[in-house]
């Protein structure tokens, strides 16, 4: 691959926008070489020194982001986006398992793995942490539509032998066999990692929760993916399923499941205690706004959180979309209820490097830092007439950047790359 320039304006972070990581070239460019990010900067009349006769790609009304990285989603539930339901636990037994059924088919969990693929290269999203389903296959089929998309993705088989139908639980001994084969199989293969991944703490035996734990310790590269302290009738039942326990996050830690790659989704209810614990652990946190508001699940405590590696994850399906967009919206709402309003730098950093950092990606991806993967994403309000105006009357990178994530969708996004490489583009 030839060394290739993308001109227009230019936004990234080099560190937590607290510490002073923010970078905006208004009229910048982006350098990429061999799927690697060469450099970002101003565009001035030394880049074609440093271009060396390289191509330009010019986007005059285009703002140049790295690719957004979704912390927590379930590709098996595309199909159930926008399902009516009751709260986190009825939800569950009425939409999610009958959906999540339908997975024992390889060519069910083949097509819905590449519309989800599609999906999100439509919104900018270039990276996720992946849950699929107790199947076998639907962990397969999701790595081999990500690996001939080149993509840095995340996934893993669900651990759920307790709590659901009979046609979606498997036992101890195969899901520690079966997720001991994917690892084998896909983990670090391409741009591909694994997460062990117990549905939660209802849904699996106390042995299940050991296997875990077994596969956690035996192969210290992969993550630990799972749901904590999302609901408050969710917490009174595992407090009565684990009664030795004294308090949700202690059941994990019991399992040796809390460590510093483990990513827990949610954490609405956790205790000052809790949130200590999870802290001095190094556990990271899937922020997910969007799904907690659609189940009435609770609001999201940044500030109890604060400390801890913190990134926005859609949740879909109880999120209704899988744009970053959408996920910054929903978390400027939730903050702003809960009187700690995040600026439009937090958002797009909990999106993007933020997000990294929650995933231990952060070495890779989520900025345009030299050597970097050159995932990106290109943004342009053109067919979002409403946002095309409020961006006209904008002063600054903040109001810009802020009026992206209120108004954006989809069709903000014009081109996503891969590697350096076309993955969509709007037409």
């Amino acid at each position: 691959m030839s060394r290739q320039a993308y001109r227009g304006a230019v936004f990234h972070f080099l560190d937590d926008p607290a510490a002073g990581g923010t970078r905006f070239f208004d009229d910048g460019v982006l350098i990429v070489e061999n799927g690697r990010v060469v450099e970002a900067s101003a565009w001035d009349e030394d880049v074609y020194r440093r271009l060396k006769g390289a191509p330009v790609v010019h986007f005059p009304h285009g703002l140049v982001v790295p690719g957004f990285i979704d912390c927590h989603v379930h590709y098996p539930q595309i199909d159930i986006v926008a399902s009516p339901g009751g709260a986190l636990l009825d939800w569950l037994s009425h939409a999610v398992f009958p959906a999540e059924a339908r997975f024992r088919h390889e060519d069910v969990a083949a097509e819905t793995a590449r519309f989800f693929l599609d999906e999100m290269m439509r919104n900018g999203v270039t990276s996720a942490l992946v849950f699929a389903t107790v199947h076998k296959a639907s962990v397969e089929a999701l790595f081999v539509e990500a690996a001939k998309r080149n993509l840095r993705l995340i996934a893993g088989k669900v651990l759920m032998d307790a709590g659901a139908p009979p046609d979606i639980l498997d036992t101890a001994e195969t899901g520690y066999m079966e997720s001991r084969a994917l690892i084998r199989d896909w983990q670090g293969k391409g741009r591909l990692g694994y997460a062990v991944t117990p549905r939660f703490a209802l849904t699996s035996t106390p042995e299940e929760l050991e296997a875990a734990g077994r596969l956690v310790s035996e192969y210290p590269d992969v993550l630990l993916h799972t749901h904590l302290s999302e609901n408050a009738d969710e917490i009174k039942a595992v407090r009565r399923t684990f009664p030795d326990c004294a308090d949700y996050l202690a059941v994990y830690e019991k399992f040796g499941l809390v460590t510093e790659r483990s990513v827990f989704a949610h954490c609405v209810h956790l205790s000052p205690d809790e949130w200590a614990r999870f802290k001095q652990a190094g556990a990271a946190v899937a922020f997910c706004p969007d799904s907690n508001l659609f189940l009435g699940s609770g609001l999201f405590d940044v500030e109890a959180a604060a400390g801890a590696r913190i990134g926005l994850a859609s949740d879909v399906g109880a999120g209704s979309s899988l744009s970053p967009f959408a996920a910054m919206a929903a978390a400027y709402r939730v903050c702003r209820l809960k009187r700690r309003p995040m600026d439009a730098f937090r958002l797009f950093y909990l999106a993007g490097l933020g997000a990294a950092r929650t995933l231990r990606i952060d070495d890779r991806v989520g900025n345009f830092a030299p050597g970097k993967e050159a995932d990106f994403a290109v943004l342009d309000a053109n067919r979002l007439p409403l946002l095309a105006r409020r961006l006209s009357f904008a002063k600054t990178a903040e109001e810009k950047l802020f009026a992206f994530a209120m108004l954006g969708d989809d069709r903000a996004v014009a081109r996503t790359y891969v590697a350096g490489d076309l993955a969509y583009e709007r037409v």
